[in-house]
């Protein structure tokens, strides 16, 4: 049986392949852009604010449920609404997804079940804000609603990710 002896050059070069393909490896990391690891989710309804606008005032309930499809939930409170809820994250490379927007599009009906009033609600400053009409809404049965379903989307789970 022969034994095979490595020459000195040869053991020479491995460190400095090694060395060669780790610097590479590492310049190939840093050149690449930051945004190239981020991405948005989005779970429930995604606005389309073109369909939006096919949704007058005075639209029937048919109309809405063709252009903006099934609602999230349906609720019966004082009249009938449509919600269709939404949150958008984002999460960079393996970080935990961070909740970016969350928005409940409520579109209520009057009793011959036409629109009467669409309202795009969300978070700003903590406090329910109408994205629609541009105002901070005062109290009501259905707005402390939909200010729970807001607060609570963000203690949900929703990407999958364990809370710490």
């Amino acid at each position: 049986m022969r034994l095979r002896v490595l020459q000195p050059t040869a053991i020479r070069r491995a460190p400095a392949l090694a060395a060669l393909f780790s610097s590479l490896a590492v310049a190939a990391c840093s050149s690449m852009p930051v945004n190239s690891f981020t991405q948005t989710l989005h779970r429930g309804y995604v606005l389309d604010e073109q369909a939006l606008q096919q949704v007058p005032i005075g639209s029937s309930q048919e109309q809405v449920l063709l252009v903006l499809g099934t609602p999230s939930t349906v609720a019966t409170l004082s009249g009938e609404a449509f919600y269709y809820i939404s949150q958008k994250a984002r999460q960079t490379a393996f970080f935990k997804p961070e909740l970016v927007d969350q928005r409940v599009l409520v579109v209520y009906f009057s009793a011959d079940r036409r629109v009467i009033r669409i309202a795009n609600y969300g978070m700003q400053d903590g406090k329910v804000f109408d994205f629609i009409g541009r105002t901070t809404v005062a109290g009501g049965s259905d707005i402390s609603m939909v200010g729970n379903m807001l607060k609570n989307m963000g203690n949900l789970n929703p990407f999958g990710v364990g809370r710490e």
